[in-house]
């Protein structure tokens, strides 16, 4: 049974958030560093993924805050792995299993067990590769030395990750980076010559107003269009497209090194097929990234609740859904308080 919201969109991704907690203090995010009192339990978790699939669900994505930060990472992704490989779970329907990290975290020991237990990809957050721009755009104290000691532990990670069995050329693991115009921007070209040279797929995201912490200016925004602009002015591209449901416009280097993809939520809506649904770390459910109002899904998580009952009120709730905030901006009311990006899961 597959969940078709008001505008015929189809329920296909769950992000699932582990944790509001990270290690890092990115500014265009802001983590409070708090985490909600009345946190999800390994069963709600699973009763929670196992209800999306039964809706239409093919792909989960673990995220925080930094979900290596959650002592719940492991025993959930064992947990889905057994589901996954039982026809008559719910959880046989998901096709791929990914986390959104930052990459501080991860070792080789650490990621060769995520990897043995059934994580598919690892997508790496990284803004820059010049210290001092890395120590700034993460929020953390001690300038260029600082941003250099934690560029070498998150491409420490990366190189784990790839001797793990994460291929970049499946695309088992990706870097995403945040550009803000007058802040990261001069970081463009220099990191997408470190994704070429690992031969790793490199997503540049336009800087986005989610949440309120992050004092969002739209002058800050480097529309995606001048992003592969400056690209095209190094390396000739040919694009590839956006997949359906995809947040990513695609381009492949000429010369075949790798691909780079934009994601345009500012300049170039894609609410038409947009197809996540996010669950906070405490329960909430969010249609939308920008939304300001979720629907709390803990009611339908007590032992005296049915999962028959869970799946139903997911479904209404998806069923409901109207979202298209991107394609709304500038006509809502911009002083309403959204919920912010690290407690959302991004």
């Amino acid at each position: 049974m597959i969940a078709f919201d008001q505008l015929g969109r189809p329920l296909r991704v769950l992000r699932l958030s582990l944790t509001a907690r990270c290690n890092l203090s990115c500014p265009y995010c802001c983590p409070a560093n708090d985490e909600p009192v009345d946190r999800l339990d390994l069963p709600d978790q699973l009763a929670l993924i196992r209800a999306c699939c039964s809706l239409g669900v093919r792909s989960l994505r673990l995220t925080g805050g930094e979900p290596l930060l959650s002592d719940q990472l492991e025993s959930l992704l064992e947990h889905v792995a057994v589901g996954r490989s039982d026809p008559d779970d719910p959880l046989y329907q998901l096709e791929e299993v990914a986390i959104t990290s930052n990459g501080v975290l991860l070792d080789a020991q650490r990621v060769k067990r995520l990897r043995q237990i059934g994580l598919d990809r690892i997508t790496i957050s990284l803004d820059a590769v010049q210290g001092d721009r890395v120590a700034a755009m993460a929020g953390i104290v001690g300038g260029a030395s600082a941003g250099d000691r934690l560029l070498k532990r998150v491409l420490t990670g990366i190189d784990c990750a790839i001797k793990a069995g994460f291929d970049p050329s499946c695309g088992a693991i990706k870097i995403n980076s945040v550009i803000q115009k007058g802040v990261n921007d001069d970081q463009l070209i220099p990191l997408a010559r470190l994704a070429r040279c690992l031969g790793i797929e490199l997503r540049f995201i336009e800087y986005m107003d989610v949440g309120n912490r992050n004092c969002w200016n739209r002058e800050h925004v480097m529309p995606a269009k001048k992003m592969i602009e400056c690209l095209q002015r190094e390396w000739p591209l040919e694009p590839l497209g956006r997949n359906l449901g995809g947040t990513a416009h695609r381009w492949r280097y000429l010369d075949r090194r790798a691909v780079v993809g934009v994601i345009a939520s500012i300049t170039e809506p894609f609410c038409g097929d947009c197809n996540r649904l996010r669950i906070t770390v405490d329960g909430m459910a969010y249609t939308c990234l920008f939304g300001t109002l979720g629907t709390n899904l803990r009611p339908w998580l007590r032992p005296e609740v049915s999962s028959e009952d869970l799946i139903k009120a997911v479904s209404a709730m998806w069923r409901s859904r109207h979202d298209r905030y991107s394609e709304e901006r500038g006509h809502t009311l911009s002083e309403q308080t959204r919920a912010e990006m690290a407690y959302l899961g991004g």
